[in-house]
């Protein structure tokens, strides 16, 4: 005990409160030396180490100061994707989203400013349904888009009520700058279907041969669109077309004048080359009922009297009325468009309504043959706004008037269609529009021709549109009518040579401005 007392001197051993200094050994060695903690400043992205900033190698990102600053970026970066994304300072990222936004944008402001181009791809249906989905993709990265920039914009401490604000602030303007796209997709959907609907496979053995999209005229310098309203009416079996009205348009300058044929008209001709010419030498006529033997029981006596006499078709009776008005007037008659006026209450209706000049009362339904009253009527007035039925009933109605007095009406309705088609009611209710359309309209036209149609609908909207109808007159009577007077009415109203009309075919065969005889003149 003496020994290991005198080992520890006074001095030599540990002082008090003083902690014993630690072995160097090898473990020791092998440790880490601590380094001072460093601070990264959260706006430059430098460190500090004990009081003074050392540069590092990261990028430096920028954030805005306030709740201001951070909706004008956030807004900036969704009218101009990727700008958001440059000014925070991850420049590679927004300069990638930005110019390929930027050259796309001139492209198709480019590439779609003319008309033509719209309306070529407005009947394609495989490029709208591409159109389609481009929109739909491209507005969900766009609100992906929008929505990063808010987050790396805005300051890392805010107050809470900010970052409400900043959340809704997207929100509304993801919805109200991406839903018309949304629109836009869907229309284009809505109008591929309408077009594989009414327009694709369409088989007819009267159509012109040679036609192509780059020539679809076949080279002719009018095209003639039939228009036929069919009509199952009251105790009635099938459909009759109770308006026929052919369009015989100048390709060049939309010019277009109509010839409207009563339904009554009996012996129409066939061409000579048709085989219904070869049943029907004298004209379309035979024993029984007069009646199934007028113009509008050629649709369908004569594929229930002949079938498949003009060869494959999905409409033999349109073809047959197109032989029988082609051989009644002497011109080729190229397409027909048939609507079942039942429905065509809904297309004036998804329009909006009419607007027509009344010059005397039109019974709505009544039956003069029956002695059946109208249940109303239109009354006579200027500028009448017309909603689907009662337009139905102006153009329909015949109970106190004639076959002739319903083909002028019938003849005013098509030009109050006309007007009443501007492109922004168009849009507006297209969707409704193209649904009825599926149901009610059926045609022979191709798809190839119909980018050319929808420019020659354009250049018709704002060109000279006239009129021929055949009613009763000295040179006129739809129980034998002169053929030959018939057809020289035609050929000299759509003569270029000026007044060649007026020479021989007399006041009855004149040509009439439409809006002139849709005038308000009231009958006294």
């Amino acid at each position: 005990m003496a020994e290991s007392s005198a080992a520890i001197a006074p001095g030599q051993g540990r002082e008090p409160g003083r902690r014993r200094a630690p072995r160097k050994g090898l473990l020791a060695r092998l440790r880490p030396t601590p380094r001072p903690r460093s601070h990264r400043s959260p706006t430059t992205g430098a460190h500090a180490v004990g009081g003074a900033r050392r540069a590092t190698t990261q990028p430096a990102f920028r954030r805005t100061r306030g709740l201001p600053g951070t909706l004008a970026v956030t807004l900036a970066g969704a009218l101009f994707p990727g700008s958001g994304f440059v000014w925070t300072g991850r420049r590679a990222l927004g300069l990638a989203i930005l110019c390929p936004v930027a050259l796309g944008a001139l492209w198709a402001s480019y590439h779609y400013a003319n008309l033509s181009t719209v309306l070529d791809l407005a009947v394609d249906p495989t490029r709208l349904r591409w159109v389609a989905l481009l929109l739909v993709v491209g507005v969900l990265l766009w609100a992906a888009t929008v929505y990063l920039t808010y987050r790396q914009a805005r300051p890392t401490s805010r107050p809470r009520w900010h970052t409400a604000v900043g959340n809704v602030f997207v929100a509304v303007l993801v919805l109200a700058l991406g839903a018309p796209l949304f629109v836009g997709a869907r229309y284009a959907m809505v109008q591929a279907d309408l077009v594989d609907s009414v327009f694709s496979d369409n088989q007819s053995p009267t159509t012109p041969r040679g036609i192509s999209r780059d020539d679809p005229w076949a080279g002719q310098d009018r095209v003639n669109v039939l228009l036929l309203g069919g009509d199952g009416g009251d105790g009635r079996e099938g459909v009759r077309t109770d308006s026929v009205i052919l369009m015989s348009t100048d390709t060049h300058t939309g010019d277009t004048v109509m010839f409207s044929l009563p339904r009554n008209m009996m012996l129409a001709q066939f061409p000579e080359d048709s085989p219904l010419h070869d049943v029907y030498p004298t004209g379309f006529t035979g024993a029984g009922d007069p009646a199934s033997y007028m113009l509008n029981a050629v649709y369908g006596q004569v594929p229930a009297l002949h079938p498949h006499i003009l060869g494959k078709s999905d409409n033999e009776g349109a073809d047959a009325v197109k032989q029988a008005v082609e051989g009644t007037l002497g011109i080729p008659v190229d397409y027909y468009v048939l609507v079942n006026l039942e429905g065509f209450r809904d297309v004036v209706n998804a329009i909006g309504g009419v607007t027509v000049n009344i010059n005397e009362p039109v019974a709505i339904k009544g039956s003069t043959d029956r002695g059946v009253p109208p249940v109303a009527w239109l009354q006579p007035g200027p500028d009448q706004h017309l909603d689907g039925y009662h337009a139905l009933w102006f153009a329909r109605g015949r109970y106190g008037s004639d076959d002739y007095e319903r083909m002028n009406r019938q003849r005013c309705m098509i030009d109050a269609l006309i007007d009443a088609s501007d492109p922004v009611t168009l849009i507006r209710n297209y969707q409704d529009l193209a649904e009825v359309g599926k149901q009610i309209v059926v045609t022979d036209l191709p798809q190839e021709v119909l980018p050319a149609f929808s420019q020659l609908a354009w250049k018709v909207k704002d060109a000279k549109v006239k009129s021929v109808v055949f009613e009763a007159s000295d040179r006129f009577n739809s129980a034998s009518p002169d053929f030959t007077w018939m057809r020289d009415v035609v050929q000299r109203n759509l003569s270029d040579e000026p007044g060649a009309h007026q020479r021989k075919v007399g006041a009855e065969g004149r040509a009439k401005d439409t809006k002139a005889s849709c005038a308000y003149r009231p009958v006294s």
